[in-house]
């Protein structure tokens, strides 16, 4: 499974982004998958997490400003992220598991999420 990552970019306080993850080599209805972000300085954090079933979670820091989802005709994970704070600001992965569970151990190469 490859995956590849787009959508990042610049923006004001308040604004919003949606990152892309692109995948190939299975079908996204078979993976858990989710959405990471690091930023300078910080551990590797997660910020959201779709499961086969389609259930979600969610970090207590982006709940009710991203949603993660899947769209099914594209086989891509999608993060909408709305309200933006300066404090979003990171590199953003996705991941995926390869072992039918949610152990992630499979990463896209990230994409940057600037907010001011």
């Amino acid at each position: 499974v490859q995956l590849v990552e787009s959508g990042g970019g610049s923006v004001q306080a308040g604004g919003s982004l949606r990152l892309s993850c692109g995948v190939s080599g299975y079908t996204i209805s078979m993976l858990c998958m989710g959405w990471f972000r690091q930023a300078p300085g910080k551990e590797r954090e997660e910020v959201a997490r779709i499961y086969r079933s389609g259930m979600t979670r969610h970090a207590d820091s982006v709940k009710g400003r991203f949603t993660i989802s899947k769209d099914y005709a594209k086989n891509t994970l999608l993060i909408q992220m709305n309200s933006l704070k300066p404090e979003d600001t990171a590199m953003y992965y996705c991941a995926t598991a390869t072992d039918g569970g949610c152990r992630f151990g499979v990463w896209g190469q990230g994409t940057q999420v600037t907010v001011s």
